[in-house]
């Protein structure tokens, strides 16, 4: 068995970022597996060694830290453009000219049989002719998988099945950087990972994970999506809520110990003040008790 968290190092992690990183780990320790870390440092612009230091550095406070050497995104690009020309032989890969106001506004629109918000194919069908003027008015194409309509089932060892439309999903921006749901499956087939454990908010990608799974002929791991940590107001957690990073509470007094009591308290694995060390937290956690609702906090977590 093995499980990794992936963060993007745009920032420093959050309670629920650190949450979901948590049982991850907890999942990977309690079967005797391995538990890795990989920076998914695609955003070249806002990640950065320093955020990446930072991040490690929390996982490292509350017992975390990966049994290999962390993998980073930036460096594998040859990995995903060799997945890109897998797909692109197998004719499953076209040029997409549309502007991001033309795409939002395209996936405004309903589409059946397509997920909220899914990209509905305008420009599958364009001529070689209108590929060309578009280049001649300088407009750079990204390269979206053509998909045929499929429908895929998750088996979710959390969230039950879930089903899913895949759309026509970027591979690969047109600024030449490999898009998320293409570099993911190929990470996770390089690294063998056997269990993927991460937030719910991304479980309506996972349909379109497991089609590039299939077409790739790549292994397909378990998948687990955990429920969100949400605000008091019951928003998704920020950094307006406050203290919600290991660097705001220890501005306030609170240990590192202290909130790993806090977030397995979260998950009916200790009382929120009992002092606890991660090798005993594994020993208590089964992930079928997992909660399958969010976590809400309370003014007092903050």
């Amino acid at each position: 068995m093995r499980g990794r968290f992936a963060p993007s190092p745009t920032g420093a992690l959050h309670l629920g970022n650190l949450r979901t990183a948590l049982v991850s780990w907890l999942h990977a320790r309690s079967a005797g597996g391995e538990w890795l870390v990989r920076m998914e440092d695609l955003d070249l612009v806002t990640a950065s060694p320093e955020h990446e230091a930072d991040q490690l550095a929390s996982l490292a406070a509350l017992g975390m830290h990966s049994d290999l050497p962390v993998v980073r995104q930036s460096e594998r690009f040859d990995r995903y453009r060799d997945a890109v020309a897998v797909l692109r032989d197998m004719d499953r890969v076209y040029e997409c000219f549309c502007t991001r106001r033309e795409i939002r506004e395209a996936a405004h629109a309903p589409h059946e049989h397509l997920p909220d918000g899914a990209y509905p194919g305008t420009c599958r069908h364009l001529s070689e002719h209108r590929r060309a003027a578009l280049r001649a008015d300088g407009r750079r194409p990204a390269l979206r998988l053509r998909a045929d309509g499929e429908r895929i089932t998750v088996h979710d060892l959390i969230a039950s099945e879930y089903e899913g439309g895949v759309d026509d999903v970027v591979l690969q921006r047109n600024d030449g950087v490999p898009a998320y749901n293409l570099a993911v499956v190929v990470d996770d087939a390089a690294q063998g990972i056997t269990h993927v454990v991460r937030g719910d908010d991304l479980l309506s990608s996972t349909p379109r994970q497991r089609l590039l799974q299939t077409l790739l002929g790549l292994p397909e791991p378990a998948y687990a999506h955990v429920p969100l940590v949400l605000a008091p107001d019951g928003s998704r957690l920020a950094k307006r809520h406050g203290a919600v990073t290991l660097a705001d509470l220890a501005a306030r007094g609170v240990e590192p110990a202290q909130v790993l009591a806090r977030l397995a308290a979260s998950l009916q694995l200790c009382a929120p003040d009992e002092r606890v060390s991660p090798d005993e937290l594994a020993a208590r956690f089964d992930l079928d008790a997992v909660p399958r609702t969010p976590w809400t906090l309370t003014d007092d977590d903050l």
